[in-house]
Protein backbone atom coordinates (compact mmCIF):
# COMPACT_ATOMS: atom_id res chain seq x y z
CA UNK A 1 0.00 0.00 0.00
CA UNK A 2 2.67 2.36 0.66
CA UNK A 3 4.55 1.88 -2.32
CA UNK A 4 0.99 2.76 -4.28
CA UNK A 5 0.76 6.09 -3.02
CA UNK A 6 4.49 6.67 -3.08
CA UNK A 7 3.66 5.81 -7.08
CA UNK A 8 0.70 7.84 -7.11
CA UNK A 9 1.88 10.85 -5.62
CA UNK A 10 5.46 10.57 -7.94
CA UNK A 11 2.64 10.47 -10.90
CA UNK A 12 1.60 13.68 -9.61
CA UNK A 13 4.32 15.40 -9.12
CA UNK A 14 5.07 14.45 -12.72
CA UNK A 15 2.04 15.92 -13.94
CA UNK A 16 3.14 19.23 -12.23
CA UNK A 17 6.05 19.42 -13.51
CA UNK A 18 4.86 18.67 -17.19
CA UNK A 19 2.14 21.29 -16.71
CA UNK A 20 5.13 23.74 -16.14
CA UNK A 21 7.15 23.18 -19.01
CA UNK A 22 4.04 23.17 -21.34
CA UNK A 23 2.67 25.94 -19.98
CA UNK A 24 3.98 28.38 -23.41
CA UNK A 25 1.04 29.41 -25.49
CA UNK A 26 3.37 31.12 -28.45
CA UNK A 27 5.10 28.93 -31.14
CA UNK A 28 7.00 31.27 -32.48
CA UNK A 29 8.70 30.25 -36.42
CA UNK A 30 11.10 32.06 -38.71
CA UNK A 31 13.48 31.72 -41.49
CA UNK A 32 16.47 34.42 -41.93
CA UNK A 33 17.25 34.02 -45.86
CA UNK A 34 21.26 33.90 -45.94
CA UNK A 35 22.05 34.09 -42.21
CA UNK A 36 24.81 31.07 -42.06
CA UNK A 37 25.89 31.98 -38.16
CA UNK A 38 24.44 34.63 -35.25
CA UNK A 39 22.23 34.57 -32.22
CA UNK A 40 18.58 35.77 -32.09
CA UNK A 41 16.91 37.24 -28.55
CA UNK A 42 13.23 37.53 -28.43
CA UNK A 43 13.05 40.53 -26.05
CA UNK A 44 10.27 42.12 -24.25
CA UNK A 45 10.33 45.64 -22.50
CA UNK A 46 10.50 45.73 -18.48
CA UNK A 47 10.13 49.38 -17.40
CA UNK A 48 12.01 51.22 -19.95
CA UNK A 49 14.91 48.60 -20.80
CA UNK A 50 14.91 45.64 -23.34
CA UNK A 51 15.39 42.92 -21.62
CA UNK A 52 15.94 38.91 -23.12
CA UNK A 53 13.60 36.29 -22.43
CA UNK A 54 14.89 33.27 -24.97
CA UNK A 55 17.86 33.23 -26.96
CA UNK A 56 17.86 31.03 -30.36
CA UNK A 57 21.27 30.32 -31.54
CA UNK A 58 21.89 29.91 -35.77
CA UNK A 59 24.61 27.64 -36.54
CA UNK A 60 24.10 26.41 -40.02
CA UNK A 61 20.56 26.35 -40.64
CA UNK A 62 18.59 29.32 -40.85
CA UNK A 63 15.61 28.96 -39.96
CA UNK A 64 14.43 28.51 -36.06
CA UNK A 65 11.63 27.88 -33.73
CA UNK A 66 11.28 28.39 -30.06
CA UNK A 67 8.03 28.27 -27.68
CA UNK A 68 7.38 31.91 -25.18
CA UNK A 69 5.01 31.96 -22.62
CA UNK A 70 2.67 35.31 -23.24
CA UNK A 71 0.33 35.91 -20.26
CA UNK A 72 -1.17 38.82 -22.96
CA UNK A 73 -0.58 39.91 -26.03
CA UNK A 74 2.25 42.07 -26.38
CA UNK A 75 4.97 43.67 -28.23
CA UNK A 76 8.24 42.10 -28.42
CA UNK A 77 11.68 42.37 -30.49
CA UNK A 78 13.39 39.96 -32.48
CA UNK A 79 17.05 41.26 -32.19
CA UNK A 80 19.82 39.47 -34.44
CA UNK A 81 23.20 39.42 -33.21
CA UNK A 82 24.97 38.83 -36.42
CA UNK A 83 28.48 38.24 -34.78
CA UNK A 84 31.10 40.37 -36.56
CA UNK A 85 29.00 43.82 -36.35
CA UNK A 86 25.63 45.33 -35.19
CA UNK A 87 23.26 47.12 -38.35
CA UNK A 88 21.25 49.45 -37.20
CA UNK A 89 18.48 47.26 -39.43
CA UNK A 90 18.62 44.25 -36.56
CA UNK A 91 16.08 44.35 -34.82
CA UNK A 92 12.21 43.43 -35.69
CA UNK A 93 9.25 44.45 -33.47
CA UNK A 94 6.39 41.87 -33.99
CA UNK A 95 3.08 41.80 -32.04
CA UNK A 96 2.93 38.70 -30.26
CA UNK A 97 -0.25 37.09 -29.15
CA UNK A 98 -0.92 33.46 -28.12
CA UNK A 99 -1.09 30.73 -30.63
CA UNK A 100 1.39 29.64 -33.62
CA UNK A 101 3.15 32.82 -35.45
CA UNK A 102 6.24 33.18 -37.90
CA UNK A 103 8.81 35.78 -39.28
CA UNK A 104 10.54 35.45 -42.22
CA UNK A 105 13.41 37.54 -43.59
CA UNK A 106 16.75 37.93 -44.94
CA UNK A 107 20.20 39.08 -43.76
CA UNK A 108 20.85 41.98 -45.72
CA UNK A 109 17.74 43.86 -45.52
CA UNK A 110 16.48 41.93 -42.03
CA UNK A 111 14.45 44.77 -41.01
CA UNK A 112 12.45 46.56 -44.04
CA UNK A 113 12.15 42.50 -45.79
CA UNK A 114 10.35 40.72 -42.45
CA UNK A 115 6.99 39.33 -43.00
CA UNK A 116 4.93 38.37 -39.87
CA UNK A 117 2.25 36.17 -40.01
CA UNK A 118 -0.02 34.76 -37.02
CA UNK A 119 -1.58 37.39 -35.25
CA UNK A 120 -3.69 39.74 -35.75
CA UNK A 121 -2.61 42.68 -33.47
CA UNK A 122 0.30 42.43 -35.76
CA UNK A 123 -2.19 43.06 -38.94
CA UNK A 124 -4.26 45.52 -37.51
CA UNK A 125 -0.51 47.61 -36.22
CA UNK A 126 0.55 47.27 -39.82
CA UNK A 127 -2.50 48.66 -41.22
CA UNK A 128 -2.09 51.52 -38.89
CA UNK A 129 1.71 52.40 -39.43
CA UNK A 130 0.45 52.24 -43.55
CA UNK A 131 -1.59 55.19 -42.88
CA UNK A 132 0.52 56.90 -40.09
CA UNK A 133 3.84 56.28 -42.74
CA UNK A 134 1.84 59.08 -44.53
CA UNK A 135 1.84 61.85 -41.59
CA UNK A 136 5.29 61.37 -41.46
CA UNK A 137 6.68 61.62 -44.23
CA UNK A 138 4.67 64.79 -44.91
CA UNK A 139 5.95 66.33 -42.07
CA UNK A 140 9.72 65.31 -42.75
CA UNK A 141 8.96 67.33 -46.10
CA UNK A 142 7.71 70.13 -44.20
CA UNK A 143 10.63 70.03 -41.59
CA UNK A 144 12.69 70.75 -45.07
CA UNK A 145 10.60 73.54 -46.29
CA UNK A 146 10.98 75.20 -43.11
CA UNK A 147 14.66 74.82 -42.31
CA UNK A 148 14.76 76.86 -46.42
CA UNK A 149 12.24 79.32 -45.52
CA UNK A 150 14.53 79.88 -42.12
CA UNK A 151 17.26 80.03 -44.27
CA UNK A 152 16.05 82.66 -46.87
CA UNK A 153 14.35 84.82 -43.59
CA UNK A 154 11.25 83.97 -45.25
CA UNK A 155 8.63 84.92 -41.81
CA UNK A 156 6.00 84.49 -44.07
CA UNK A 157 5.96 81.33 -45.41
CA UNK A 158 7.80 80.02 -42.45
CA UNK A 159 4.13 80.61 -40.37
CA UNK A 160 2.28 79.04 -43.04
CA UNK A 161 4.24 76.04 -42.70
CA UNK A 162 4.20 76.18 -38.39
CA UNK A 163 0.65 76.32 -39.43
CA UNK A 164 0.83 72.87 -42.06
CA UNK A 165 2.44 71.36 -39.44
CA UNK A 166 0.24 72.15 -36.37
CA UNK A 167 -2.73 70.67 -38.66
CA UNK A 168 -0.69 67.71 -39.43
CA UNK A 169 -0.25 66.71 -35.88
CA UNK A 170 -3.90 67.07 -35.34
CA UNK A 171 -4.65 64.66 -38.09
CA UNK A 172 -2.32 61.91 -36.89
CA UNK A 173 -4.12 62.57 -32.91
CA UNK A 174 -7.25 62.11 -34.24
CA UNK A 175 -6.46 59.31 -36.97
CA UNK A 176 -4.87 57.42 -34.05
CA UNK A 177 -7.63 57.93 -31.72
CA UNK A 178 -10.11 56.88 -33.95
CA UNK A 179 -8.05 54.06 -35.11
CA UNK A 180 -7.81 52.93 -31.41
CA UNK A 181 -11.58 53.25 -30.70
CA UNK A 182 -12.68 51.16 -33.83
CA UNK A 183 -10.38 48.42 -32.69
CA UNK A 184 -11.19 47.98 -29.24
CA UNK A 185 -11.31 44.98 -28.86
CA UNK A 186 -7.49 43.98 -29.75
CA UNK A 187 -4.48 45.25 -27.76
CA UNK A 188 -2.89 46.99 -30.53
CA UNK A 189 -5.59 49.93 -29.46
CA UNK A 190 -4.28 51.00 -26.08
CA UNK A 191 -0.76 49.87 -27.51
CA UNK A 192 -1.07 52.75 -29.45
CA UNK A 193 -2.78 54.75 -27.04
CA UNK A 194 0.27 54.56 -24.91
CA UNK A 195 3.20 55.32 -27.23
CA UNK A 196 1.89 57.16 -29.64
CA UNK A 197 -0.63 59.60 -28.65
CA UNK A 198 0.17 59.03 -24.69
CA UNK A 199 0.35 63.54 -24.33
CA UNK A 200 -2.89 63.82 -25.94
CA UNK A 201 -5.55 65.56 -24.03
CA UNK A 202 -6.52 63.33 -21.44
CA UNK A 203 -10.35 63.07 -22.56
CA UNK A 204 -9.40 61.33 -26.18
CA UNK A 205 -7.27 58.55 -23.72
CA UNK A 206 -10.09 58.58 -21.57
CA UNK A 207 -12.45 57.89 -24.66
CA UNK A 208 -10.31 55.13 -25.68
CA UNK A 209 -9.64 53.48 -22.15
CA UNK A 210 -13.37 53.62 -21.58
CA UNK A 211 -14.15 52.08 -24.83
CA UNK A 212 -11.82 48.73 -24.69
CA UNK A 213 -13.18 45.62 -24.89
CA UNK A 214 -13.51 43.39 -21.14
CA UNK A 215 -10.70 41.22 -22.57
CA UNK A 216 -8.66 43.97 -23.57
CA UNK A 217 -9.14 46.12 -20.31
CA UNK A 218 -7.46 43.25 -18.74
CA UNK A 219 -4.48 43.12 -20.83
CA UNK A 220 -0.82 43.75 -20.46
CA UNK A 221 -1.87 47.24 -22.30
CA UNK A 222 -5.34 47.99 -20.99
CA UNK A 223 -4.51 47.87 -17.56
CA UNK A 224 -1.20 50.33 -17.99
CA UNK A 225 -3.70 52.83 -19.70
CA UNK A 226 -6.05 52.70 -17.29
CA UNK A 227 -3.26 53.13 -14.86
CA UNK A 228 -1.97 55.96 -17.19
CA UNK A 229 -5.76 57.57 -17.37
CA UNK A 230 -6.02 57.87 -13.38
CA UNK A 231 -2.38 59.10 -13.00
CA UNK A 232 -3.10 61.76 -15.02
CA UNK A 233 -6.41 62.63 -14.17
CA UNK A 234 -4.93 62.24 -10.35
CA UNK A 235 -2.68 65.56 -11.08
CA UNK A 236 -5.35 67.78 -12.49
Amino acid sequence: MKKFILAFFTLLILASCNKEVSKTNLHLTGNIKGLKKGTLYIQRVVDTSLVAIDTINIDGNSKFETDVDLKSSEMLYLFLDRGVTNSKDNNILFFAEPGKMNVDTNLDSYLSSAKITGSKNQEKYEEYLKINTRFRDENLDLIEKKFNAIKSNNSKALDSINAKQDNNTKRKYLFATNFAINNRGYEVAPYIALTDIYDINIKYLDTIQKSMSPKVAQSLYGKKLTQYVAKIKAQK
